[in-house]
């Protein structure tokens, strides 16, 4: 499917204090699909195909890991706040029940 993929992350676009609380913003296209919906030209069921594990790393670190099923919508974003302690990337990698694997990073700049 061509229309997957294009991961995107964001937090602040300016330096922060350390220890700040941060929002990190994520992205990516997806089709989600449960398996449970019906093609409507043929009545079969669409396959599954949708992100089984979400996790994000910070400073080399796993600072969170999330399990998700079908029931996520498509094209999913998510958001978390995390503590910038120091300078460095927070990576995102996301995985799909069909073996496709996505990631994406940010820079923080903890000032």
């Amino acid at each position: 499917m061509a229309n997957i993929g294009n991961p995107k992350v964001r937090g602040p676009r300016k330096p922060v204090a350390k220890d700040s609380i941060v929002t990190i913003k994520t992205m990516i296209k997806h089709p989600m699909e449960s398996g449970l919906r019906k093609d409507s030209a043929t009545g079969d069921l669409i396959p599954a195909h949708h992100i089984v594990l979400f996790e994000a790393e910070y400073l080399g670190k796993k600072i969170l890991s999330a399990d998700w099923t079908g029931g996520v919508s498509k094209n999913p974003f998510f958001s978390f706040d995390m503590k910038a302690s120091a300078t460095g990337d927070v990576k995102v990698t996301w995985k799909d029940n069909k073996g496709g694997e996505w990631s994406e990073s940010a820079s923080l700049t903890v000032s």
